[in-house]
């Protein structure tokens, strides 16, 4: 019983306080709160393509070259454009890939597309792909979804379907 009770006394003054314990008061005078990190969200307007975008970035940090001839094969991204886009701090992976798949689906250059998302990125690869092509941007990105899926089939990598892909994609396991 005391080295129960000595151990638990021990991590109370050994460990540090929460960083909730550390805080000031909120109506602290003079005291501005913490801003919040930038967290990468690409908004493309469902759900599903937003988790999976997300682990994209993931894939692509880890293979590179893999990620970069997806693009190049199968989007018709030139290497140079898609290596360049990667490496600036203001993309993230997946918004290079969004911006290739659109592009082609919407029959566009990724370059062009690229341009047109770094013009006004807050908005999100939805608001983007509407003003792109306000007729047809729904069907747009759909291809993008499914090009997801066709992506992670090259790569030998899971990915579970939403209700829409499984329809498009019946011959799929659940």
């Amino acid at each position: 019983m005391f080295l129960r009770l000595s151990l638990c006394l021990f991590l109370l003054i050994a460990l540090p306080l929460p960083a909730a314990a550390q805080a000031p008061p909120a109506d602290a005078e003079g005291v501005e709160p913490a801003a919040e990190p930038d967290v990468w969200a690409p908004r493309s307007g469902d759900a599903w393509l937003d988790t999976w975008l997300a682990d994209v970035n993931l894939y692509a940090e880890r293979y590179g070259a893999a990620f970069a001839d997806e693009l190049v094969r199968y989007r018709g991204a030139p290497r140079a454009l898609v290596e360049q886009l990667v490496a600036d701090p203001a993309w993230q992976p997946a918004d290079v890939y969004v911006a290739c798949a659109l592009a082609q689906a919407l029959g566009r250059t990724c370059r062009e597309v690229a341009a047109a998302w770094r013009r006004n990125p807050g908005a999100g690869w939805a608001a983007l792909a509407e003003t792109l092509d306000d007729e047809r941007h729904g069907e747009a990105m759909a291809r993008v979804k499914r090009g997801l899926v066709e992506s992670y089939d090259r790569w030998a990598r899971p990915i579970r379907l939403d209700a829409a892909l499984r329809r498009a994609f019946p011959e799929r396991e659940r």
